[in-house]
């Protein structure tokens, strides 16, 4: 059992809100990190997947009204939308009787539909929290190899898994499972193989500028179609779309988001890749880096930190630029190797933005000054120190 960041998030959201959604992919520890909590105060846990706990909420406001007194977990609670109109009603209900936190924790994958429905109907009464796969603040030991978690990615089964052909076969699984039933379930019918082909797409494009017309000729689709998929993708969390900085009007810049497929374990699947020793070989190597420094420096960072990039048609580039609240802008250029040394396009990139800091992360422990201005910092220490900031 690896502890998870999210626990105290999870507890203070609770301690202030009356209702709680906990949002990620399948697979991602939701339902673990809920029992854990359940462990700790009176709860009552329901699944929504099983027909015997949605037999007990055929009359749902008669049934939880009995269970004012203790946080009621309720799983999977996208399968049953329309619960969400009942707990507006309990939860105002339990204020006037002086119940006003710590009514209801809604665990779901997320889905537009969700987040939709809970913002529509319990807004002022709802908090999300978002639980993705583990991070590097989350292995065991402070100076433990990232590679591992690099290489089959942080799903808890996959990066736990006995040996790379059991992650790599969990992660082919996984992904089946949400071509095959989770996708579907959340309403218009999508081809699973035109997705399976667009997620792959994107993974051959890691980090790369999205062109949804050029995907849509290879998918045989219209380009509107394209992006209502990458859409859904995004929504479900298994997708980044990281939006270009552009707020220095006198320069060219590129106006395109990148796209990331999130987890780099789902990289290397979807692109046949079973172990370090391939990937070391293979073309995405430097953009599953990149993509897999991105995730884990915006798990750690500050709530409300805005992440974007920054490239101009004259080669100025910066990967990953971090707006974080009364810290100021934070522009950090992304490497593998140890003594890789920032080009001139950063240099150049930084004189546009004009950052308060300028940081070259790479994988490994150490931290120092490369020159007056450029700091070289560990991924793990750079985790560290966004995590915690105020």
């Amino acid at each position: 059992m690896i502890p998870r960041r999210k626990l105290a998030v999870l507890k203070d959201a609770i301690s202030r809100q009356a209702a709680v959604a906990l949002i990620g992919p399948r697979q991602v520890g939701k339902t673990t990190l809920a029992l854990e909590l359940s462990g700790e105060i009176p709860s009552l846990y329901l699944d929504l997947e099983a027909s015997d706990d949605r037999r007990k909420l055929a009359e749902p406001a008669l049934f939880l009204r009995q269970y004012e007194d203790r946080l009621v977990v309720l799983d999977e609670i996208h399968r049953v939308p329309e619960l969400f109109s009942t707990l507006r009603g309990l939860i105002d209900q339990g204020r006037r009787r002086g119940h006003r936190t710590g009514r209801f924790l809604l665990l779901g994958s997320a889905s537009m539909d969700l987040l939709r429905q809970s913002g529509e109907s319990l807004a002022g009464r709802i908090t999300h929290v978002d639980l993705g796969p583990f991070d590097v603040l989350e292995l065991e030991a402070p100076n433990a190899d990232v590679t591992p978690l690099w290489v089959r990615g942080g799903f808890p089964d996959s990066y736990l898994a006995e040996n790379d052909r059991h992650s790599f076969a969990w992660r082919r699984d996984f992904i089946r499972s949400y071509l095959e039933r989770e996708i579907p379930n959340l309403g218009p019918r999508i081809p699973a193989e035109t997705l399976e082909s667009l997620w792959t797409m994107l993974a051959h494009n890691q980090g790369g500028l999205l062109n949804a017309s050029r995907l849509a000729a290879a998918l045989m689709v219209s380009a509107q179609t394209t992006t209502r998929y990458i859409d859904l993708l995004v929504d479900l969390l298994l997708v980044r779309r990281l939006r270009p900085f552009h707020r220095n009007a006198g320069k060219r810049v590129v106006k395109a988001s990148k796209v990331y497929v999130r987890d780099s374990g789902i990289v290397h699947v979807l692109l046949g890749i079973p172990d370090y020793n391939t990937l070391s070989g293979h073309p995405v190597v430097g953009t599953s880096w990149e993509g897999f420094v991105i995730e884990n420096l915006l798990a750690a960072a500050p709530d409300l930190t805005i992440a974007s990039f920054y490239r101009t048609s004259a080669g100025a580039e910066i990967d990953l630029v971090l707006e974080i609240p009364g810290h100021g802008l934070w522009a950090i250029d992304i490497k593998r190797g140890l003594s890789a040394r920032p080009e001139k396009g950063f240099h150049n990139a930084c004189e546009d933005v004009k950052p308060s800091r300028r940081l070259v992360v790479n994988s490994g422990n150490d931290r120092y000054m490369m020159s007056e201005e450029v700091e070289s910092v560990g991924l793990r220490n750079m985790a560290s120190e966004l995590a915690a900031l105020p």
